[in-house]
């Protein structure tokens, strides 16, 4: 079986699917296909696979061809060296992760000259053996017959002590590349290690925000991935030491690593003096020294290492899938729009924007102290309103945002008998980085920062993803410890998020800005940019045909973009819906086997529905592809995100000091951790419902009962205003006594292992910690 065949049936065993899947999708992939397009449009081919499973596979593909071009690459040095047997070329192409590959070719890893090849060259290496294979030679007695002068470049064995030091290094060095045996440690530490985090001397007051890890153990691999974050947060910080070590090695005689390698070499160890036979000490204090030198330090470092990739890995799930839910968070639509960015001292800016999100005016009022214009500020929110016909008013939640909401409240009052008129409490994330932005500055060239911020929080209530798309995903605030993980890995998958987000919501042709329009599948920032270029210059397009047109956009790129992007109004009813062009003469064949002209075919869920797929498909169009035609001409373009609705923040209750245990509010998610999630309550802080008190039932994954977005009722359990803490809870029976649902419920139970004695550890210290309690409040900020 070739390279690509194992790749295949690996993938194929991997996802639980056919091997012909996974080879046509990778065909489709190495074409240049994007996941949106193969997902939506080639489901015959794929078997149907989602854009979860392509995103998967594409992730695995990389990582399998990564993997065979280094063991190709292993294989050849290896040869070169002429040291390849048939049994390592076999065990090489059983390697199923690079970490295997690895540990096979240390041996033969070309590095620098160490002490053991030293020792070697000293004719050494026959001393080592002799006395691994017999204890009960006396190790001082056989050195005396390995002493030699210095000839040439070969060093000198000038005593016993030197020739025994020499062969030490020769059975460390092969002990610690025994790959079996490197494995076996490595999954022992992985599995029955635990991560020991203490605090630094003197770093007691200075550290006091990781208190809760000053004697923290639990089980390595168990380690929750925001309190790994947070741990190493602290090590980074210079508060925490972290180590790995085995239960019970402090109270054994003999540490339990010593003793798999020692059985490992096939070496007998005996903590009793009286039973040693004169080999046995210097024996035991080569495996000593194998631990502690060469492979302690190393595996830490390597399992820390996985620790932190592990949770990082997390922490990246957890971002996409709260920015997921953000930005297909219901649109208020297409509707003239009053938004308000609360200030104090230096006054509310306050915008209004068209149904399309076109800028109209814009002013600035100060209801509040100093100035405290709250009559005047009202007037001339009034008069804004009934010049331009405002429909919602968006109150950002920043600074005074309830002082403002009240204000914004009583304006809706005031003009209800002549102007109905809502109101929402928008989030400001991320509003501030649009406004200072480059981008920003082109759509809005002539408004100071502040207005452009009051623009951006009421296109975001109209349409949250074509306006979110316009900030760097980082800075939407809906991350859990993003500034700790690879910004790398964080920012393809994020980016993965964005490209299916749009591609599922489609995209208008003729009003997308240039953002947008980069993030539908095949289209790139210069040829949205073209796009909106061609577009400023020939008016509106009247076809997706016209596309073609469009500066570098070829019959490629058409093919990859064109079924998400819609044009209302033109030529082809069809251009309005999610068929793609190359299906167009599929539906006109219904249409006129139906007897309908095209365009009353479309939205007929009578006729529609009375077709079978099975009797419509062909070569080259599928029950799959015929089946998401019929759904989509029955209601197209249809809109996957949900209907409209927003939080009623109570009357009254603004502040942490309004609070009191047992209030039953209304909020809105902002944020959904693996501990649990974070509720706008609408008094500055958000409160944290911890997973323990999101349900009555059991829950693994709080985001199997809330979303980022959703509206939800929560009963307040504790408030404690010295540490801006808020705890609540969605079980509304839940009574303030009874149970701690508050922040530090995540501290307690599972989640925190009893503290123990402070104790030395073996080899260099390694500090890397943090703290869950600051973590708690600045994970949905991601700081």
């Amino acid at each position: 079986m070739d390279v690509n065949s194992r790749i295949t049936q690996r993938l194929a065993e991997e996802l639980g699917v056919r091997p012909g899947q996974v080879a046509a999708t990778i065909g489709l992939l190495d074409e240049g296909a994007t996941v949106p397009f193969i997902a939506r449009y080639r489901k015959e081919v794929t078997g149907a696979l989602d854009d979860t499973q392509l995103r998967r596979l594409d992730e695995r593909l990389r990582y399998l061809r990564e993997l065979a071009e280094r063991r190709e690459t292993i294989i050849a040095a290896i040869d070169e060296q002429g040291k390849l047997t048939a049994a390592l070329s076999a065990e090489l192409a059983a390697a199923d992760t690079k970490q295997r590959l690895e540990d096979l070719y240390r041996p033969y890893k070309k590095k620098r000259r160490t002490k053991a090849q030293m020792a070697r060259e000293a004719g050494l290496e026959p001393l080592a053996d002799a006395l691994l294979a017999d204890p009960g030679l006396d190790p001082a007695a056989e050195a005396e017959a390995y002493l030699r002068p210095a000839e040439g470049e070969t060093p000198a064995v000038e005593d016993a002590k030197a020739a025994l030091d020499g062969a030490k290094q020769i059975l460390m060095e092969r002990f610690a590349e025994d790959a079996e045996l490197i494995g076996r440690l490595r999954e022992r530490l992985w599995q029955e290690g635990e991560l020991s985090a203490r605090v630094l001397d003197g770093q007691e007051q200075e550290g006091a925000k990781f208190a809760d890890y000053f004697e923290h153990d639990e089980k390595l691999a168990g380690v929750p991935s925001h309190r790994a974050l947070a741990m190493f947060r602290g090590r980074n910080e210079g508060v925490l030491g972290l180590a790995i070590r085995l239960p019970g090695e402090d109270e054994a005689p003999i540490h339990p690593a010593q003793l798999a390698i020692a059985k490992q070499a096939g070496i007998t160890l005996s903590p009793e003096a009286k039973d040693q036979r004169p080999g046995d000490k210097w024996l035991a204090e080569v495996v000593r020294w194998t631990w502690r030198v060469k492979l302690y330090t190393s595996l830490e470092t390597e399992l820390l290492g996985r620790l932190r990739e592990q949770a990082e890995r997390t922490a990246i799930d957890v971002f996409a899938a709260n920015l997921k839910d953000l930005l297909l968070a219901a649109p208020a639509g297409p509707r003239i729009t009053l938004a308000i960015d609360p200030g104090l001292r230096t006054g509310c800016k306050v915008a209004v924007v068209d149904a399309t999100g076109q800028f109209l005016a814009h002013t600035t009022i100060y209801p509040h102290a100093p100035k405290n214009q709250w009559r005047e500020s009202l007037e001339v929110l009034s008069g804004l309103v009934k010049q331009h016909g405002v429909e919602l008013v968006a109150v950002g939640n920043g600074t005074a945002s309830r002082e403002t909401d009240k204000l914004a409240g009583e304006l809706v009052k005031a003009l209800s008998a002549s102007q109905p008129l809502s109101k929402v409490m928008v989030s400001e994330a991320g509003a501030s980085v649009y406004s200072a932005s480059e981008y920003a500055s082109r759509e809005l060239p002539d408004l100071d920062v502040t207005v452009r911020g009051a623009v951006s929080i009421a296109r975001r209530l109209q349409d949250p993803l074509a306006e979110l798309v316009k900030i760097e995903p980082k800075s939407i605030g809906v991350g859990q410890y993003q500034h700790d993980v690879s910004q790398l890995q964080l920012s393809k998958s994020l980016e993965a998020v964005i490209e299916d987000c749009v591609n599922a919501v489609g995209v208008d042709l003729n009003t997308a800005s240039g953002a947008l329009l980069s993030r539908v599948a095949g289209l790139s920032s210069t040829l949205a940019d073209n796009i909106v270029a061609e577009r400023n210059r020939r008016g509106a397009f009247n076809s997706r045909k016209a596309l073609l047109d469009v500066n570098r956009l070829g019959p490629k790129t058409f093919e990859q973009c064109a079924g998400f992007l819609r044009v209302t109004g033109g030529d082809n009813p069809l251009d309005a819906s999610a068929v793609h062009p190359e299906a167009y003469p599929l539906v006109e064949r219904i249409a006129r086997q139906s007897g309908r002209q095209l365009k009353g075919l479309i939205g007929d869920s009578a006729t529609l529905k009375a077709l079978n797929p099975r009797d419509l498909a062909d070569e080259r169009f599928g029950v799959p592809t015929v089946t998401d035609i019929l759904a989509e001409l029955d209601k197209p373009g249809r809109d996957p995100r949900p209907a409209f609705k927003a939080a009623e923040f109570r009357e009254g209750v603004e502040t942490l000091n309004d609070l009191e245990p047992g209030m039953v509010l209304e909020g809105s998610v902002t944020n959904v951790t693996h501990f649990g999630a974070f509720v706008d309550i609408g008094v500055h802080q958000d409160g944290l419902v911890h997973i323990s008190a999101l349900s009555h039932r059991f829950v693994e994954d709080p985001r199997s009962v809330v979303k980022a977005g959703d509206i939800v009722r929560v009963k307040v359990m504790s408030v404690d205003i010295a540490r801006k803490r808020v705890g609540l809870s969605m079980r509304l029976d839940d009574a303030p006594g009874d149970v701690d649902a508050g922040a530090d419920r995540g501290r307690a139970g599972k989640d925190k292992a009893p503290p123990r004695p402070r104790r030395k550890r073996e080899g260099k210290p390694d500090a890397e910690v943090g703290a869950l309690g600051a973590a708690l409040l600045k994970a949905k900020n991601g700081r």
